[in-house]
């Protein structure tokens, strides 16, 4: 079974390290200030030349309420009208983009963030679709991956309603805990019945997919609490759940601060939290998919997984790995073939930008040779729990243990571990080894030693 997942205490003390969550290889930490505009259009003009499927992410960064544990780029304001400026600025960038790319690219996923989307009014949010759609060939035909992140305080049905009109198939809920200690210590007082009925209406609009996103680790958390949380969140039968380890980085992430470290559970309770909620969660019939995620088993991912055909970018895990992903707005991320390239998240400067008529580009990266092998590695290893090294071998034309000899006996010493069976031929994570399996792709990460590991959550 793919999601089997063997719990192994030892096993997770010893190897439940800080380090990258390999939304991308190399990561967001290696992006410079060389990469720039003229590198952009370059990758666009590669990108239309070979008619590549696009997927495009927008970033909305607006917030009326502050969340203590985001760590998320973000505007907080009450004032709705903060908004306006910052569309026409995005609507700038998307016609100065879509022009260097072909009408015939479709794009086969769409994804709003923030912030909170929500943030918009209907109006703003039927302006932003409509110059998306004139600039870029949207599908019409509900066949694409159009997703949206939702705040359950900020919508209701008929938000829900104006979304499923625009296009939008799938959402994504923000919800972390419903007990109501933590959600005052962490500023979000949010109710199961304002989020069942965003569910609710999700299901009766046939949006196709429902994501719930939890977060273990908050302040006030107990092993119990938190399993009343899952209780309840499963009986809202969500296709997709995320469950994030809670990254306390109050020297990086400003909101942070005004938490209480004091109140922070210990880690061994942060370990019984995660051990009850897979226990749960694989009781109710979701499958591990890896990286916090779990699915039913008819979800799209889940049956990638089992057949191989799973991918993973700055969007987390995909079906839709293979389009270029163009990212519009303050601090997003585009992927067009081999460039990574980053807007700036200062909003000014990304505003000042568009402004003088150019893109918000402020850094990125251009992969070598060995950067494709190993992100291809990576890739495999998170995706799949295996890696089969005669198809590495054919595509890059290397002999892999002679590439990777160095790494051999840390390789050898997770195998004796029991994080990985290892032979001449393949690596397979086995049961133990899932839940860890940014550890073993921490082994193929040429950069990883050059960084500050502290800017890194750890793996659990």
């Amino acid at each position: 079974m793919l999601d089997a997942i063997r719990w192994d205490t030892d096993l997770i003390r010893r190897y439940d390290l800080a380090g990258p969550r390999y939304t991308s290889y190399p990561t967001a930490a290696q992006f410079n200030s060389q990469v720039g505009t003229f590198d952009l259009f370059h990758a666009l003009r590669e990108s239309r030349k070979a008619l590549r499927p696009l997927s495009l992410y927008v970033h909305v960064p607006f917030c009326a309420n502050i969340c203590y544990y985001c760590a998320c780029n973000k505007v907080i304001t009450k004032d709705r009208g903060r908004a306006l400026p910052y569309l026409q600025r995005l609507e700038q960038e998307i016609q100065l983009i879509a022009c260097h790319l072909d009408p015939n690219q479709k794009v086969e996923q769409l994804h709003f963030g923030g912030g909170t989307p929500t943030f918009l009014s209907h109006d703003e949010l039927r302006q932003l679709m409509a110059q998306l759609r004139q600039h870029f060939n949207l599908l019409d035909d509900d066949s694409g991956d159009y997703g949206i992140e939702i705040d359950p305080r900020e919508a209701d049905w008929s938000t829900m309603g104006l979304l499923r009109e625009l296009g939008f198939n799938r959402v994504s809920i923000g919800l972390q805990d419903l007990d109501p200690a933590v959600q005052r210590a962490v500023n979000r007082l949010q109710s199961l019945e304002e989020t069942r009925a965003v569910i609710d209406a999700a299901r009766t609009l046939q949006f196709r997919s429902i994501n719930i996103d939890l977060i273990y680790g908050l302040p006030k958390q107990t092993a119990e609490s938190f399993a009343r949380t899952v209780d309840e969140v499963i009986s809202l039968q969500p296709d997709r759940l995320s469950v994030f380890n809670y990254a306390h980085l109050p020297e990086r992430f400003m909101p942070q601060r005004r938490i209480n470290s004091n109140d922070l559970p210990a880690p061994a309770e942060k370990l019984n939290m995660l051990q009850r909620t897979i226990e749960q969660l694989t009781a109710a019939g979701y499958r591990y998919i890896g990286m916090d995620h779990f699915a039913l088993p008819d979800d799209e991912l889940a049956i990638a997984q089992e057949e191989s055909t799973l991918q993973r970018n700055f969007q987390g895990y995909t079906t839709h790995g293979h389009c270029d992903l163009i990212g519009l707005g303050v601090s997003a991320i585009s992927q067009i073939g081999d460039l990574y390239c980053q807007n700036s998240s200062d909003l000014n400067q990304y505003q000042n930008a568009l402004a003088s008529a150019q893109p918000g580009t402020s850094r990125g990266l251009l992969c070598n040779q060995d950067d494709r092998l190993r992100r291809a590695v990576i890739q495999q290893l998170i995706c799949t729990f295996s890696l089969a090294f005669a198809q590495i071998e054919q595509a890059f034309n290397i002999d892999f243990r002679g590439y990777f000899s160095e790494l051999w006996p840390q390789l050898r010493a997770m195998a004796e571990d029991g994080l990985i069976e290892l032979d001449n031929e393949k690596i397979v994570v086995l049961p133990a080894g899932r839940l860890l399996v940014r550890s073993v792709c921490m082994v193929f990460d040429a950069y990883l030693e050059q960084q500050n590991r502290q800017r890194f959550s750890r793996v659990i």
